[in-house]
């Protein structure tokens, strides 16, 4: 029976990371345009020999340095911008728009990190403050190539327990998207310069987020993470003292394993093969791998929540189960919990619901 429902899982799970005709493969690249940005002791990538090597110097620089590569200035313009709540998906198969769209609050800012593309630099985060505030609020990072509505009712789940939320439009999603690409790509590609650029930037728009709700009097603070989010959600929390209370829904361990053997990134890994094996890729962007940073992650007290899925073909158990030893090896304060499902049938009846309880539950006790 325990062998019929795992393949049924499986199969499930499988028609669901392939709905989608619009991924696209691209070429490896080194991104070395992007890597001037963030140049080891301020050498240009372009004189190194053997860029392999320059990018695996690089990765050890900048974990070595890591609080100051995840610092920023910052910004200035903050404000609220109201404006109708459109889906913007951007799956093959994306649900419409509503034929009525829903007024919303928007935070938005410029982002400490810059990119070639001025309405991805331009951070969104649909505001969602608790009826009666207790001080207390989430940043909320939904998966890759989510949609605008991804993650919404979550943080409405949050303002029932007076807790206030700031829903986080990753790099290069939704409103941030520029118009040549069709699906979130540049957040995670075969271009290695980029991929860390994007967490980079995702790391200090998460922090960003809380200056702004300190200044709107809030006091306790948390993010919760999916997926790609939940990476982004890791590395930020390292690096920020003022996040105590974090959910990882879904988590890994090394970017790159999770890119090479996971079933919704196959057209990534197409690109990339040929060109670098998986050890050296782990290296190349081992500056955006949570394992990199569990040293700093337990620097301040923290409560955690892990969510895996046990039937996971994206985000595989076995890596999960890492992470979850890691907490363990540093003696951190967390919890673990695991669903009977897979990473994309996370988000099916009625596994969305036995997540959505995990989550909410957690947020409602931790703070």
């Amino acid at each position: 029976m325990r062998t019929r429902y795992a393949q049924w899982m499986y199969d499930w799970e499988t028609r669901l990371t392939t709905r989608d005709t619009n991924r696209v493969v691209r070429p490896f690249e080194w991104g070395l345009d992007w890597a001037n940005s963030f140049a080891l002791n301020g050498s240009s990538p372009k004189a190194a020999e053997n860029l392999e090597q320059y990018f695996h110097a690089l990765n050890d620089h900048i974990v070595a340095h890591s609080d100051e590569f995840y610092s920023y200035k910052q910004p200035t313009d903050f404000r609220l911008e109201r404006r109708p709540a459109m889906r913007m998906g951007t799956g093959a198969n994306a649900l419409p728009e509503p034929e009525q769209p829903q007024m919303a609050d928007f935070l938005r800012f410029t982002s400490p990190v810059r990119t070639p593309y001025p309405q991805n630099d331009m951070v969104n985060a649909r505001w969602f403050p608790a009826k009666k505030p207790s001080g207390r609020a989430m940043v909320v990072l939904p998966q890759w190539n989510s949609d605008a509505f991804g993650h919404n009712a979550l943080c409405q789940i949050f303002n029932r327990f007076g807790v206030s939320a700031l829903r986080l439009s990753k790099p290069y999603h939704d409103i941030r998207k520029p118009a040549e690409i069709e699906r979130a790509d540049y957040a995670v590609s075969a271009n290695i310069g980029r991929t860390i650029s994007a967490c980079r930037q995702a790391v200090t728009d998460i922090r960003c987020c809380l200056d702004w709700l300190e200044a709107q009097g809030y006091k306790e603070f948390g993010v919760l993470g999916t997926s790609l989010g939940s990476c982004y959600a890791f590395v930020a929390s390292a690096h920020d003292s003022r996040l105590k209370v974090n959910a990882f829904n879904h988590a890994s361990t090394y970017f790159a394993d999770v890119v090479w053997t996971g079933q919704a990134t196959r057209h990534i890994r197409e690109g990339i093969e040929q060109a670098i094996s998986l050890e050296s890729l782990r290296q190349a962007w081992l500056s955006i791998s949570p394992m990199a940073y569990f040293d700093k992650y337990a620097r301040w007290p923290k409560k955690s929540l892990i969510v895996y899925a046990k039937y996971d073909l994206t985000f595989l158990p076995e890596f999960s189960k890492q992470v979850v030893e890691n907490f363990e090896k540093w003696k951190l304060n967390f919890r673990a919990a695991v669903l009977p499902c897979g990473h994309y049938t996370t988000g099916e009846t009625p596994f969305k619901y036995m997540d959505a309880w995990h989550l909410g539950r957690f947020v409602a006790t931790a703070f």
